[in-house]
């Protein structure tokens, strides 16, 4: 609804890595070496599709009404709303010490129709 608060959170996809898995890449393309990667979240940029976006946050977001993600749309329409994620990660070698990889990658997240409508106060007898 126009004016009301929409709430947003991160889902993560059963497919791919959640931060904080390790991904060991196949020793015979590093070498010999057993390599691993550790992925990490920067932070989340909530996209809102009406030319608007939230600051770089940690937050996960949420449902309501305990939620801390939450935009107000002015128009309605339809929106393609999404989440870009800031990506780093640590990595090591042969099971030694875990070292950050001094770089970062922002991602776009796949886009959600959001549909906001106007509501119409009627009186009804």
């Amino acid at each position: 609804m126009v004016n009301l608060k929409t709430f947003y959170r991160v889902g993560w996809s059963a497919e791919g890595f959640e931060p904080g898995e390790v991904d060991a890449l196949d020793p015979g393309r590093m070498l010999g070496h057993q390599v691993e990667i550790r992925p990490r979240v920067q932070s989340f940029t909530y996209v809102f599709g009406d030319g608007t976006s939230s600051p770089p946050t940690t937050s996960l977001g949420g449902v309501y009404p305990k939620g801390d993600i939450v935009h107000s749309y002015a128009k309605s329409g339809q929106y393609a709303a999404r989440v870009d994620v800031t990506w780093t990660a640590d990595f090591r070698i042969n099971g030694g010490a875990w070292a950050p990889i001094p770089d970062q990658v922002v991602v776009p997240g796949p886009v959600t129709q959001v549909t906001v409508k106007t509501a119409k106060a009627v009186l009804v007898r």
